[in-house]
């Protein structure tokens, strides 16, 4: 049993918990994720690991409740406990030892897998333009502690609400034609923003690194749900990755396959009790 030790509501959406796992906190790096199991009847459900905190022993997850086993471990509060939380699980992100400038790039709850990598960047001193964008003000996170963890950072929403109106693309497009020499570009988000930000790298030769959120069960690499295609060659995410070469990945494949169980993944709440159900 994993004791939550602080939850914090970033968004009418997005909620930051603070688990008890001192195992996990003693080795976790950025870029890897965990998996949870609210319940004995809850099903595996990953999240990368959002922070680390290795002196209290805790590691903190940010989720967005959109399905069923999020919308139930959204309503744990601070001293409730989650049945299952294994990890640090996936390879670490690891970057060439001579750069010196890096362009972060996250897309909505993405940014909850951004800031970690950019603030490993940052405390070993090298330059970090952090991009974050969103659809709307009302939906912007962790503009704080992205802002304490980036030389600069640049904030867009789709609809101009707040900081630049446009895409994140558009800012790192911007930048890169303004002559800004970028050693490395990592993209973190929805699949199509990672795939548009290779876009604009691949003809300036870029290295991009995609971190990928396939379908994934029991982490270890043994069912094969978190298969990419990458290169020409079958990857699995959980033990392959998550982290990629963005100008390798087949972006199409991986959002057909993640479009297969969008149906299944509604969750009901009842009025009487609170419960969650299935849709």
């Amino acid at each position: 049993m994993f004791k939550i030790i602080t939850k914090r509501q970033l968004n009418d959406q997005v909620v930051l918990m603070e688990v008890e796992a001192p195992f996990i906190a003693k080795k976790a790096q950025a870029g890897q994720f965990i998996i949870f199991r609210v319940d004995e009847k809850g099903e595996r459900i990953p999240l990368t690991i959002a922070d680390y905190d290795r002196e209290k022993g805790t590691v903190t997850i940010i989720f967005q409740t959109i399905g069923a086993s999020t919308q139930r471990l959204s309503l744990l509060n601070e001293g409730d406990y989650i049945l299952d939380f294994v990890g640090p699980l996936g390879v670490a992100t690891h970057f060439d030892k001579d750069i010196k400038k890096v362009a972060v790039i996250g897309g909505g709850v993405g940014c909850a897998i951004a800031y970690p990598q950019a603030k490993m960047l940052y405390n070993k001193s090298i330059e970090v333009d952090l991009i974050a964008g969103f659809r709307n003000k009302e939906i912007v996170i962790l503009e704080k502690e992205m802002k304490n963890v980036s030389t600069n950072l640049f904030i867009t929403t789709d609809d101009g609400s707040y900081g630049a109106k446009g895409f994140v693309t558009e800012v790192l497009k911007k930048q890169i034609d303004s002559g800004v020499k970028y050693d490395t570009v990592v993209a973190i988000g929805p699949i199509p923003m990672m795939k548009f930000v290779c876009d604009v790298t691949k003809p300036h030769n870029i290295k991009t690194l995609v971190s990928l959120n396939p379908i994934m069960i029991d982490g270890t690499g043994m069912c094969g749900g978190c298969r990419v295609t990458v290169n020409g060659e079958t990857k699995y995410a959980c033990v392959d990755g998550p982290d990629f070469d963005g100008h390798q990945v087949d972006f199409d494949e991986l959002m057909i396959r993640n479009a297969s169980y969008h149906s299944n993944e509604k969750a009901h709440i009842c009025r009487l009790t609170g419960g969650v159900n299935n849709g």
